[in-house]
């Protein structure tokens, strides 16, 4: 009997020293939770969740930037596409004011570069050729014999690494290693293109790169507005201005001719502000060659680091967009080649045509084989930086 009660004994010590290793054990367990739930607290402004699954099984990741007055912007893995911008009107109301798709099979579909970074050169190359040192190169030529933006796999159907700041809470810093020959360009060149959403609701979107051979480089960003935001309407009746005196004439590939051509007396005269509808049907060759405004402006002021570029205004809703730039030019697109076929954010209509306009900063189309341009060339050693600003308001 005494036996059993030192056995019981024994096993009830046991038993509760058991019970309070497991409580230990519990508590850590909880704590390491709620740590991980204070350490993905710490950052209110920027969010992360899986946005799909490409054919071959490769994860894209989708990133939500939030400012304190509400203002949002999503951005992808996949082309380092802006999918939703939501900015507010004059009455406080934001809706969203680029255009998108609502998964990532319609973003991996044929369309016109929606949201997307471009690269490594944004717009066209002749006959997708050019020349570095005496040693020729030779590019996809996918736009009717040209090469544009980067070729058939330009920046915009990769997959991008992405990875918070540490210096700032609202910004996403993009990366991508591009191959030596990829799409046809010489040397390794590494990307970095950050992200910012700011206090004052202004997208800042900074580019950098190096190369171990040299290249030609020319980046930009690639998203449709429309800032009334009802993609069932067209914006030519945006009031936009351009602080250009010259833009490029282009030939019928749409490559540019090599002039600049003043803009005064022309459709192109955007120096004050005016709506884009206004000129935009009347008879002049160069609207026919492009079907509307697809040119590049040679922008004023470039000797300044950073410059105002353009502005667009929705009279309705009292949106305002300012966009400025580090670049000597910005292509203006008035969605002339939307035809109706790409479904609408949200399944409800299609996208017509002039429903969306790009205002894409840059260095000049097809410098790399136009001497009196801007060069485009990077040399090992050498930085490449560029930064571009949309700011956005009411009035």
């Amino acid at each position: 009997m005494k036996k059993l009660r030192r056995t019981v004994c024994f096993f009830g010590i046991f038993s509760f020293l058991l019970f309070l290793t497991n409580c230990k054990g519990d508590q850590k367990s909880e704590e390491k939770k709620d740590a991980k739930k204070i350490e993905q607290a710490e950052n209110d402004f920027l969010t992360e969740r899986v946005y799909g699954k490409t054919k071959d099984g490769k994860e894209i990741s989708e990133f939500t930037l939030v400012n304190d007055a509400g203002v949002e912007v999503k951005i992808i893995t996949y082309g380092g596409r802006i999918t939703s911008l939501k900015v507010p009107d004059k009455n406080g109301q934001l809706a969203d004011v680029v255009l998108g798709f609502d998964n990532l099979k319609q973003y991996t579909s044929e369309h016109p570069y929606f949201g997307a970074l471009i690269g490594r050169y944004g717009n066209r190359i002749a006959n997708g050729q050019f020349s570095l040192d005496g040693e020729d190169y030779q590019l996809p030529q996918n736009d009717n014999g040209q090469s544009l933006h980067g070729g058939d796999k330009g920046f915009d159907k990769v997959i991008w690494t992405a990875k918070e700041s540490e210096n700032d809470p609202n910004s996403l810093i993009l990366t991508y290693k591009s191959k030596d020959g990829e799409m046809g360009y010489p040397g390794n060149l590494s990307v970095t293109v950050t992200y910012t959403l700011t206090e004052d609701n202004s997208l800042d979107v900074l580019y950098e790169a190096e190369t171990d051979k040299k290249t030609v480089i020319n980046l930009t960003q690639h998203s449709y507005f429309n800032l009334s935001g009802d993609f069932s309407t067209k914006i030519t009746n945006h009031i936009v201005q351009i602080d250009a005196d010259h833009f490029l004439p282009v030939n019928d590939k749409l490559i540019p001719t090599g002039e600049l051509r003043p803009v005064k007396g022309t459709p192109f005269d955007f120096t004050s502000p005016k709506e884009v509808g206004k000129e935009i049907s009347v008879k002049n060759k160069q609207l026919e060659l492009a079907n509307g405004y697809d040119h590049c402006w040679t922008l004023n002021n470039q000797e300044d680091a950073m410059h105002f570029a353009a502005s667009a205004y929705h009279p309705e809703s009292g949106r305002f967009l300012e966009v400025y730039t580090t670049e000597p030019g910005i292509q203006f697109y008035t969605g002339n080649f939307l035809d109706g076929t790409l479904p609408m954010q949200g399944g409800e209509g299609t996208y017509a045509q002039r429903t969306g306009f790009c205002m894409e900063t840059q260095h000049y189309p097809d410098s790399p084989n136009q001497e009196k341009f801007p060069s485009t060339v990077l040399s090992p050693g050498e930085k490449y930086s560029s930064k571009t600003t949309f700011k956005f308001s009411v009035k």
